[in-house]
């Protein structure tokens, strides 16, 4: 049975790969399914006016608080430069609420506004109908298979790149 597996997945493969070479590309399929995904977000949280990173920093700063900038791009992956854009976008919205550090006067510190509580909220089961788009295609039974597989792949390449993920928020 297992070889048959096999045998159908190169299969599968090989014809995938006549249809396009790009189709054998991991890095293209990532970036193209990223595309997907965002399109199904955008669908999902129609009217509402927040990217998939814009929910991302707003959902960790729901988990960790108030903290300051580097801290949150560290939490999130992301670079310095692209959190303080975010966060601008953010605060204009009236999602976020910034001040100084009374600690350390260079330090800005972000948390959620009372918006931002309520749209995160809101969006919850939307945003968890864009992940479950997402994924629908694959059987049931393989989608926690997928998802494991990716956590895997950026775990075992967190390093790598400009923004490491810190991967334990609970610390």
């Amino acid at each position: 049975m297992k070889k048959l597996a096999q045998e159908q997945v190169k299969a599968e493969f090989d014809a995938a790969l006549q249809r396009s070479p790009l189709l054998g590309r991991p890095g293209f399929l990532i970036r193209r399914l990223h595309q997907i995904h965002c399109g199904l977000f955008l669908d999902e949280t129609q009217g509402h006016d927040v990217t998939p990173v814009q929910y991302s920093l707003l959902t960790t700063l729901s988990m960790i608080g108030e903290t300051d900038q580097i801290t949150l791009a560290n939490e999130i992956g992301l670079e310095r430069t692209s959190v303080a854009e975010v966060i601008a976008r953010l605060e204009k919205k009236g999602l976020l609420l910034r001040k100084q550090s009374t600690a350390d006067r260079r330090v800005k510190l972000v948390k959620l506004s009372r918006k931002g509580q309520y749209l995160l909220k809101k969006l919850e089961t939307k945003v968890q109908k864009a992940h479950e788009r997402t994924v629908e295609a694959l059987p049931e039974e393989d989608r926690a298979l997928f998802i494991l597989q990716l956590i895997r792949l950026v775990e075992a390449n967190n390093d790598i790149g400009s923004a490491p993920f810190k991967l334990d928020l609970t610390k």
